[in-house]
């Protein structure tokens, strides 16, 4: 089939939505109202292990407007999902179960759900209500527990996160053997959690027995309803999740959290709508970016070329699930070295699960690998860029197959000119502005661009306009927009002339939101459905009038000013109302499943790429490290909205100088608690800390990676900041820091 011609595609497009969110108009999970709405506010565990002894719920349940409160002993009896998975992204284990039985897992797991008339009322319950706990030895720094490490456990939801691949060539040997050799065992980052500005919420709308509208903060309306409808033994038809807004994820909203479970449990028992809201201390108590070290080894030849490398990254995860990242995976996708050893592997220790945050793994692991060529450079006496260019993979060679695309070499050139990375002294320490340090850093980005199954549905309505539909949500990411360009343009239409409906589970299926695959994955079913509309007015015009429309191809119509008309000859035309009479009905649908070739998928190895180039100043007396400027050169394909894509870029590029120098969870191993579950004192850039960032968009061409040519920007904003900082601190002040994030403490 001919493409249909892009008008829209490559347009620098507000928002539509935004007007909404600045004015306050959008409504979110936590927002929506109902009559007699009930409130509930969820009670934490103070202890990280142990069993509940005694819950004394009498004297709370007489305080004014309390309707009831639920704990594991008086819980409803559940469908418990009984075998491994809970919903579309949970990894292998046994699910968290909230309110399950008395015993406690970690510090912070709800034991208990105050219900009550207002808000305030239940939340002062909560505070109030006395339980007793017998206490049981625990451990939560893995630091201490390596010898415990082990290999992680697979299952179906682990398919996208591949192990690493088996050894290859005699790294020992070659490592040995090489002249120039890099080995750090030290490489660290603590936790960290997500805080998107709008905390979980669920406002459940009990609509009569066993049928419920939910308003939930979630990554995935479907996830939502298939978690709801398997553990409460609902019919899926009778479960309805709505997600029009959300204020931001991450991967928080990936999973369904214990909030929705509460709203639910007790909408159902009271029969009531029932909203419940978690506080910003909650948002620590489920899920983060799991603490990892990591050691790494690279050996080259005295002209650069690298020889061997060995890449070993130890993560935590909870006792209870096996959470998994592809860490290590990377190094030899992006550079060819003959002789590799990737390890992987877990130690559960008595946290709740991680999960995935932001470019997890990818941000993880591109961290040592990046920092480690970078020493590897300075050794060699080589620049760093110049070094990458020598090591460009042509092909994944850890895979042994081709790129569907790869302009990195692009990013690395057109990066470097634009950020002046040449006139830089290559000496640490010998570049300065007053009392301050000048560094210059740069480091290679990488993450993978995949294209899952998904739905969309086009319509031509009775008012003869367009509506796309798909159960899609929009974290923030500008979904609403791309997707209304990518359908206009695949109906050949203009942007005012479609509607795209979405964040609602009784639409066409769509995926959890993550990965950076939505664009790619909704974005081509919307086009599949749209070009299949297409057909269909097609066949009923020239059922219509045969004669004029009998040889017309879809590709040869257009569909303007309330008429399908052949493009040649706009005269010979049909209005949509004539198409609604002859079809004899109300609307003409049409709706489309895009399912990637698989035979693809193993053929080629698709990934978006990126080269990151950093300026800071360190303050040589107090050690304080200022981003002055940063600049990312991206290679992903075709650039929908460059406005949109440009945002995803920066807010990576500011997450990235956060999780180098400000961010971390700080957890007190004696308590087994996190510290610090509040924005005063869990560190995030403000203002004041960022200054120029710099977006550059490699043109890029893909016909392989999906009908769109499109990857996707999520992550790979993120991946190569960290490490382009740590080197850049390297060169200001020519110390080596392997942690992250980088305290000044460490460089006075």
């Amino acid at each position: 089939m001919e493409t249909i011609n892009q008008k829209q595609q490559g347009k620098a497009l507000s928002r539509l939505e935004g007007a909404l969110k600045v004015t306050g108009a959008a409504q979110y999970a936590g927002e929506y109202s109902a009559p007699d709405l009930l409130y509930g506010h969820v009670v934490n565990s103070t202890i990280p292990k142990g069993k509940i002894q005694k819950i004394y719920t009498e004297e709370i349940l007489k305080l004014p407007g309390i309707i009831e409160i639920f704990t594991h002993e008086n819980r409803p009896s559940l469908a418990w999902f009984n075998f491994q998975y809970s919903d579309m992204d949970a990894p292998p284990g046994s699910p968290f179960r909230p309110l399950h039985d008395a015993e406690i897992k970690y510090y912070g797991q709800p034991v208990a759900l105050v219900v009550a008339e207002s808000f305030e009322e239940a939340r002062f319950a909560a505070s109030v209500l006395k339980i007793d706990y017998e206490k049981e030895a625990f451990t939560t720094n893995f630091t201490n527990q390596l010898d415990d490490a082990r290999a992680p456990k697979r299952g179906f939801a682990t398919l996208l996160k591949p192990l690493p691949p088996k050894p290859k060539g005699d790294f020992d040997k070659a490592f040995d053997e090489s002249p120039v050799q890099v080995s750090a065992d030290d490489y660290y980052h603590g936790t960290e959690h997500h805080n998107p500005m709008e905390m979980h919420a669920t406002t459940t709308m009990f609509e009569g027995e066993g049928k419920l509208t939910i308003y939930d903060k979630t990554q995935g309306t479907v996830n939502s309803q298939l978690y709801v409808a398997n553990v409460f033994g609902l019919s899926f038809k009778d479960v309805r999740v709505i997600a029009p807004y959300v204020g931001g994820a991450f991967g928080s909203g990936l999973q369904p959290q214990y909030q929705l479970f509460m709203s639910v449990m007790a909408a159902l028992e009271l029969k009531r709508s029932v909203r419940v809201t978690l506080t910003r201390a909650q948002m620590y108590t489920f899920g983060h970016r799991p603490p990892t070290l990591q050691q790494i080894k690279v050996a080259a030849e005295m002209d650069g070329k690298i020889t061997a490398l060995h890449h070993k990254a130890t993560a935590e995860t909870s006792r209870f699930e096996d959470y998994t990242e592809v860490v290590v995976n990377w190094g030899n996708i992006l550079y060819p070295v003959e002789n590799t050893k990737l390890d992987y592997e877990l130690v559960p220790v008595d946290v709740y699960s991680p999960l995935d945050m932001r470019a997890p793994g990818g941000s993880t692991g591109l961290h040592p690998l990046e920092c480690a060529l970078d020493e590897l450079a300075y050794e060699l006496k080589m620049d760093p860029l110049d070094l990458r260019l020598k090591n460009y993979a042509e092909q994944d060679d850890s895979e042994n197959r081709p790129f569907s695309s790869k302009e990195l070499k692009e990013c690395y050139l057109q990066g470097a000119e634009k950020f002046g990375w040449y006139n830089r002294s290559p000496q640490p320490r010998s570049m300065r502005r007053g009392n301050r340090l000048v560094g210059y850093g740069m480091a290679t980005g990488i993450w993978e661009s995949m294209t899952l199954p998904a739905k969309a549905e086009a319509t031509l309505t009775k008012e003869g306009k367009f509506r796309v539909r798909s159960a899609v949500t929009d974290i923030g990411t500008g979904t609403l927009t791309v997707m209304t360009q990518i359908a206009a343009d695949a109906l050949g239409v203009g942007l005012d002339e479609v509607e795209f409906e979405y964040g609602d589970s009784k639409m066409p299926f769509a995926p959890i939101q993550g990965g950076s695959y939505t664009v790619s994955t909704v974005g081509s079913a919307v086009v599949a459905a749209c070009q299949a509309l297409r057909k269909r007015l097609l066949k009923i015009a020239q059922k219509a009038n045969g004669s004029l429309f009998e040889t017309a191809s879809e590709s040869k119509v257009s569909l303007t000013n309330g008429h399908l008309s052949l493009s040649e000859k706009p005269d010979v035309a049909v209005s949509f109302q004539e198409l609604l009479t002859v079809s004899g009905k109300r609307m003409i649908k049409a709706s489309k499943t895009n399912i990637p070739n698989p035979l693809t998928l193993k053929k080629y190895t698709r990934a978006a790429h990126s080269a990151a180039f950093v300026e800071v100043e360190v303050d040589e007396e107090l050690g304080v490290i200022n981003v002055t400027r940063a600049l990312t050169a991206v290679a992903a394909g075709t650039i929908v909205n460059p406005k949109t894509a440009r945002s995803q870029i920066v807010g990576g590029m500011v997450w990235g100088i956060s999780k180098a120098l400000r961010e971390e969870t700080i957890t007190d191993h004696r308590l087994g608690r996190y510290m610090n579950p509040n924005l005063a004192e869990y560190h995030i850039p403000v203002h004041a800390d960022i200054h120029d960032l710099d977006v550059i968009f490699v043109e890029e061409k893909d016909d392989i990676v999906n009908p769109l040519g499109s990857k996707g920007l999520g992550e790979i904003g993120i991946v190569a900041l960290p490490p382009a900082i740590a080197n850049a601190v390297f060169h200001a002040t020519g110390k080596r820091i392997h942690q992250l994030p980088i305290h000044f403490d460490m460089l006075l």
